[in-house]
């Protein structure tokens, strides 16, 4: 009978310890540490364009230790009065477990000639604003 219960008692602090973990949870993504984002905005580039353009976007979001990549926005604003003209993903949530995020889309530049305007890509975390970074290009529309 002390066998036994010596048995069980070294299973359940065994079980313990192997269900415990520092809030990394893999199933989630949420960790305590907090996340290295990095933006590389591929295109477009900083060169003018002309309106009626359909411009490519590629936008490629990294974390250094390949933790989740939890929110991204990207959009496309006028650097005169904010007016924005673009916005995407429709889910800013991506939750991408992988480390990496890559974003493509295309847009048709229909703004007025003679205007500046700014594509800004952020990531943050699980939490609004937790690890954020915001990356910028900017170009003018003739």
């Amino acid at each position: 009978m002390k066998k036994f219960f010596f048995l069980s008692v070294l299973m359940l602090v065994g079980l313990t310890v192997f269900t415990s973990c520092d809030k990394d949870d893999e199933e989630d993504g949420h960790s305590d540490t907090m996340p290295e984002y990095s933006i590389m905005i591929m295109q477009p580039n900083a060169d003018n364009k002309v309106v009626g353009d359909s411009m490519h976007i590629h936008i490629e979001v990294s974390e250094a230790t390949d933790m989740t990549i939890h929110h991204v926005k990207f959009r496309i604003y006028s650097k005169a009065d904010d007016t924005e003209v673009y916005s995407g993903p429709s889910d800013a949530h991506v939750h991408e477990m992988s480390g990496s995020y890559s974003y493509h889309d295309d847009f048709v530049l229909d703004v007025d000639a003679g205007s500046e305007w700014v594509l800004e890509a952020k990531v943050w975390g699980h939490e609004a604003g937790s690890a954020e970074v915001t990356q910028t290009v900017e170009f003018a529309v003739d």
